[in-house]
């Protein structure tokens, strides 16, 4: 692909590991009681347990948001709590205790800002922090507008491999499934798209940059 002729696929590129480095909380219970406390919530004594403890069903490949969890644990050892201001507080304190540093990845402006005149272009990212894909792109160095799409899976609700993650990204690009070319560090979940027909590539600790002519050529192949 050369110059800003437009292709027939799309590109999306996974986030965190790909495109920015953002480091998980060490403790995250611990961060996340630490933030309730600061909202006036009291955190149950035995926190760890229930923070570990499964309060919610999933369906295989669903996502629920991380708040919408801690917000059950709380409630599982405070019975008559009024569920509205848990989950709101929730939802903050999840928010703040994913609040890191973001660092952009060797080569991902240049990726980013070539692809996009050549192609559609998005993000298809794990995460259960409402808020933190978008958030995390805008305080890295790429252009977030250079992205026609971003599709976290608290958003969406499925998670990489599931096939409904990347069909909706599809559908937010205008493109087929079997015409997306995914970008990821993690070959089972962003190696998902190739179910679909679609064609993975992975970084494999390169500079994105790097990627550029095997994408070039998986977008030109018929």
């Amino acid at each position: 692909m050369t110059g800003t002729a437009r292709t027939a696929g799309a590109v999306s590129f996974d986030l965190f590991g790909t495109l920015v480095d953002v480091e998980r909380p060490a403790d995250p219970a611990a961060s996340v009681a630490t933030e309730l406390r600061t909202r006036d919530i009291e955190v149950p004594d035995d926190w760890s347990a229930a923070f570990a403890e499964p309060h919610l069903t999933y369906a295989d490949g669903q996502e629920r948001p991380l708040g919408a969890h801690v917000a059950a644990a709380l409630a599982s050892r405070r019975r008559g709590a009024d569920a509205e201001v848990l989950r709101e507080a929730a939802d903050t304190a999840v928010r703040a205790a994913y609040d890191q540093p973001v660092e952009t990845r060797p080569g991902a402006v240049e990726a980013v800002d070539r692809l996009a005149e050549g192609c559609p272009l998005g993000v298809t990212s794990n995460c259960s922090v409402r808020g933190l894909v978008e958030q995390s792109l805008h305080r890295s160095d790429i252009d977030a507008d250079r992205f026609d799409a971003v599709v976290s899976s608290v958003d969406c609700g499925w998670r990489k491999p599931d096939r409904r993650a990347f069909t909706e990204t599809a559908r937010a690009l205008d493109v087929a499934p079997g015409e997306l070319v995914h970008v990821g560090d993690d070959p089972e979940a962003d190696g998902g798209i190739t179910d679909l027909g679609g064609r993975f590539v992975a970084v494999e600790n390169r500079p994105v940059s790097a990627l550029l002519p095997a994408i070039d050529s998986l977008l030109e192949a018929p």
